[in-house]
């Protein structure tokens, strides 16, 4: 902005010689600091770009070459340090990968205008970090809503990506098959490094799709979500994310330690409790065993074991099985070394009309809806919660910053006293809920075998706990 306002007003009467001077004069001070003593991450772009911007737009300083050596080199290792081989942004908040993504291009264009070279690994990390938007974005062209950070639309910055880099097939998904050229992979992705992993069964505006999260805590803006399950479809968001709500004030002292907590998720509480921090960073990528990616399904496992206060061990293993254009199938498995009590969460966006049928619970929308139906004998507690501020803070939700309106959080509970394993499906439907009828065949320690029969067709479904190659699916 400075430079613009420098220049745009040079030989007007509203800028002074003076003024010219004082302005010029301070200069060399703010370079000095954020030389010196910037910060990492997101807000290290920011301060390192501003360092550029000086080098320049006012080369006469004598040391503007050394800064801009400088900011290249801060710039490229941080770039390097932030972002994983796969594309994803550390912080793992698709709202922060955008901030970084946006400050990385900013820096691009004030090295082509001062006609500075960067390595060919930047520019391809932009191009990456495009890529991995357009693959997670909802039918509804909205962004994932994972640990902090708003909902809002990605469809322009992967429009703006695709005429920058030449993929028609960002270009497809982001208008739904309006324009561009269908991709030749898809239409589910897995990013193992950030371990995101998003199933649809299309590209058009009314596909179903998923995000389940497998990968680590993140570097910053860090929720103890791993193994949440976000689902939308038919243009509707279904199971959702809590959202932010917001970082300081009033907002903030009520909400922000739900936004944070597992109780904000879709996930599993043993004896009341959610999970601990995990690990900030990822090491390695997650290995095939624990995801598949079929023509007919999709199957992705993870599993957590470091829960809040919790006395002896306990470790939940997630297993989500996609089959395509048809449903979900959802596997909690428990391990545990004494009784427990077990809540499972589902959070709903505000927009549908949530019901209870017997232990069903389903959406009765006029169009677009989802019900999730438990497999099995077990019997569980069902209950609604909606707006709750006391004794916790529970059924509520947050698109955007400072913005927030209360939702049904539906909570299966039940008591185990050893190992157990919980089944849902999960139907999406344009109209009313069709039958379905579902059945567990077999469980072992290992995996699950389901039968689900939906109208006229009946499939068969191996389920292993923690093993992609023993994933299986059988049409009848």
């Amino acid at each position: 902005v400075w430079p613009k306002i420098f220049y745009g007003l040079l030989g007007s009467e509203y800028l002074s010689p003076a003024t010219q001077l004082l302005i010029l004069a301070s200069l060399p001070d703010h370079a000095h600091y954020n030389r010196n003593f910037h910060s990492e991450n997101n807000w290290l772009t920011m301060e390192i770009s501003a360092l550029a911007t000086i080098a320049a737009y006012f080369p006469e300083f004598k040391a503007s070459t050394e800064w801009m050596d400088y900011a290249i080199t801060t710039m490229v290792q941080s770039m390097k340090n932030q972002v994983y081989p796969d594309g994803v942004q550390t912080e793992l908040s698709s709202h922060y990968h955008n901030v970084a993504l946006k400050n990385f291009e900013l820096f691009k264009d004030i090295c082509d205008k001062a006609n500075r070279k960067l390595p060919e690994f930047y520019n391809q990390t932009i191009e990456d970090m495009y890529r991995y938007i357009s693959h997670m974005v909802r039918p509804s062209g909205h962004r994932l809503l994972n640990n902090d950070g708003d909902r809002g639309s990605d469809r322009n910055y992967i429009l703006e990506g695709a005429k920058k880099f030449d993929h028609p097939d960002w270009e497809y998904i982001a208008t739904n098959g309006q324009s561009g050229q269908e991709p030749t992979d898809g239409p589910s992705y897995f990013y193992p490094w950030a371990g995101h992993f998003v199933s649809r069964s299309g590209f058009d505006a009314n596909a179903h799709w998923s995000f389940f999260d497998m990968g680590p805590w993140g570097s910053s803006h860090q929720n103890n979500d791993k193994l949440h399950l976000s689902v939308s479809a038919f243009g509707k968001d279904f199971l959702v994310d809590a959202g932010r709500f917001a970082y300081t004030g009033e907002v903030a002292e009520k909400f922000r330690p739900y936004a944070q907590s597992s109780a904000g998720h879709n996930l599993i509480l043993i004896d009341g409790k959610g999970q601990e921090k995990g690990p900030k960073m990822a090491e390695k990528p997650i290995e095939n065993n624990q995801y598949k990616l079929d023509k007919d399904f999709d199957y992705a496992s993870s599993s957590y074991d470091k829960f809040i206060d919790i006395e002896g061990t306990i470790n939940h293993n997630r297993t989500v099985f996609y089959v395509r254009n048809q449903f979900w199938v959802v596997v909690d498995r428990i391990t545990t070394d004494r009784p427990r009590k077990i809540d499972a969460l589902w959070h709903w966006h505000p927009d549908n009309i949530v019901e209870k049928d017997k232990n069903i619970v389903k959406t009765n929308n006029a169009q677009g809806n989802l019900a999730i139906i438990p497999v099995g004998k077990k019997k569980l507690d069902l209950e609604f919660i909606k707006g709750q501020e006391s004794p916790k803070i529970q059924g509520w939700y947050s698109p955007e910053y400072n913005i927030f309106s209360a939702n049904v959080t539906s909570k299966y509970s039940y008591s185990i006293t050893g190992n157990s394993t919980l089944v849902w499906l999960l139907l999406p439907s344009d109209n009313e809920m069709p039958k379905v009828k579902a059945n567990i065949i077999s469980e072992t320690d290992k995996e699950i075998k389901l039968m689900v029969k939906l109208q006229n067709e009946k499939w068969q479904l191996n389920i292993p706990f923690n093993n992609s190659s023993g994933a299986k699916l059988i049409s009848y």
